[in-house]
């Protein structure tokens, strides 16, 4: 029931839970979570980031601009709990699918939307995330054997979803 992607190239894994989020939606699937959009600005300045909440209209904006030359994480804590309770409220209205845009660091060291992961685990709940490579080994060892890596092919996760719900 959890699944993940770990997807080459940038921003690859998010056009595939977008796309995924964007099918299942129209298939009047329930979801739950958040999807990554970013926003390129000029070269010398890093992109912004925004979750889109899947279950309303709600964008949250999780990056902060820290300067051109800041080699510090952008990664907005406020932003992103901000966005975990608006996933949580979801989740508490029920859903068919959590759709989470990364596993990242912060769900790495317990925090960010790994209770979230846990807690539709636990209501039986189907969960899919990315995982960036650097981060997959934190993943595996929180997932304890029982995800499944998936190709970041949005049929394939769609396919794995059906399976789920069968």
């Amino acid at each position: 029931m959890l699944a993940y992607i770990v997807a080459e190239g940038r921003g690859e894994a998010d056009r595939c839970l977008v796309k995924v989020s964007e099918d299942l939606r129209a298939r009047g699937v329930k979801l739950a979570g958040a999807v990554q959009f970013n926003i390129e600005l000029q070269a010398e300045y890093k992109c912004q980031m925004d979750l889109e909440i899947l279950n309303g209209s709600d964008v949250v904006r999780i990056s902060q601009d820290l300067g051109a030359l800041s080699q510090g994480c952008r990664l907005d804590p406020e932003g992103l709990e901000r966005a975990v309770g608006l996933v949580g409220a979801a989740l508490d209205q029920g859903a068919d699918l959590l759709i989470i845009n990364k596993f990242g660091k912060q769900e790495v060291d317990g925090r960010g939307f790994r209770p979230l992961i846990g807690e539709a685990l636990g209501r039986g709940i189907p969960v899919v995330t990315a995982v960036a490579r650097g981060n997959v080994d934190g993943f595996e060892v929180f997932a304890e054997g029982m995800a499944t890596r998936l190709q970041p092919k949005p049929e394939i996760v769609i396919d794995w979803f059906d399976q789920q719900v069968m």
